[in-house]
């Protein structure tokens, strides 16, 4: 059986600046022309992550950014992968996708993490006088849940966007905690193996053992994070990679993360040391990277070893062009 045929393919897109445009807009447009590409692909969902004070993503403002994609497109499902709820009131998340949900109806998701998605003082330029803290999670999405669900007796504050929309609700996580909270709220569930896959299986296996059936999700849902570089032959793909690669060395080495263009295999070499190489290759160590049959290869491997329902892909590569190939690429290996 091919599991490509059962598996949802979605994206996630970090709104990222490459090294040559002149500020914030370029990516932002990008962003919409990717997620109009990947609908006439099929594609299930795209999906926009919170993340603050880097000179080279822009999707800080989520909610704001998801209306902007969800105003140009038909059929996809949008959302956030995921709003850092440590960040902000539940109310506020409540009436911002309450509102979206009331615009662009049945297509809107709520993604949740319980990190900051930022450096701590950062957190709190954000924050201000709110004392989010991680440890806040889970009565921070119960509270939100409540103001997504049916007005109670008795009930006095309300968003309005939000009440009574049901806009459905996943958590997000690298570790065991969300993967048990899910699990016990009956959520589907998102693991971030696009960057910390080495808690994947035991954070899978924990979360299906411990399901329990709600009024969103009878049965349990996962859904991973997979670094993509298609192209049409593997030596395409292995130059194309060097700009992921160059990035993630950045993140590592507290540099800027623009996007910068791919070079010669060989000449990584002359970028990184062999222990940055290393650290940078199990950071990628999920990346499907290759050309189509390789890739084939590599997603059958990983589903028959996971069993998952959804795979969501994040793409950095420089050239536009060869990101809407790699998703075409990707959508051909489901006919």
């Amino acid at each position: 059986m091919n599991d490509l045929h059962r598996v949802a393919f979605s994206v996630l897109d970090l709104a990222s600046r490459k090294d040559t445009d002149q500020g914030a807009a370029p990516a932002l447009q990008r962003s919409l022309a990717l997620a109009q590409h990947v609908e006439t692909l099929g594609f299930t969902r795209f999906w926009v992550a919170e993340h603050h004070n880097m000179d080279a993503i822009v999707s800080s403002a989520t909610s704001v950014l998801i209306g902007y994609l969800a105003a140009g497109t038909q059929r996809i499902r949008v959302g956030s992968g995921g709003v850092m709820l440590p960040n902000h009131a539940p109310l506020v998340i409540a009436e911002q996708f309450g509102t979206l949900e009331a615009l662009y109806p049945g297509r809107i998701d709520l993604g949740l993490g319980r990190a900051p998605g930022t450096d701590p003082i950062t957190a709190r330029a954000l924050r201000r006088d709110r004392n989010g803290s991680a440890d806040d999670f889970p009565a921070d999405v119960a509270q939100l849940q409540a103001f997504l669900g049916p007005r109670q007796p008795g009930q006095q504050v309300i968003a309005m966007p939000g009440v009574d929309s049901h806009v459905p609700i996943w958590l997000l996580g690298s570790s065991l905690f969300s993967a048990q909270m899910a699990a016990q709220q009956g959520l589907p569930y998102a693991f971030a193996s696009h960057f910390a896959p080495r808690m994947m299986m035991q954070a899978i296996e924990l979360y299906r053992q411990h399901f329990k059936p709600s009024a969103q999700l009878s049965e349990p849902y996962v859904m991973l994070g997979v670094p993509l570089v298609a192209a049409d032959t593997d030596e395409r793909a292995q130059f194309l990679a060097t700009t992921t690669y160059q990035r993630i060395l950045a993140l590592m080495r507290g540099q800027n993360m623009l996007m910068r263009p791919p070079v010669a295999v060989d000449a990584m070499h002359e970028l990184w040391s062999p222990q940055e190489e290393h650290s940078v290759k199990e950071f990628l160590s999920m990346a499907m990277i290759g050309g189509p049959e390789t890739i084939a290869h590599q997603l059958q491997v990983l589903l028959q070893h996971t069993q998952a329902d959804e795979l969501m892909f994040t793409c950095d590569v420089y050239e536009h062009t060869d990101r809407l190939r790699a998703f075409e690429i990707l959508a051909q290996l489901q006919e």
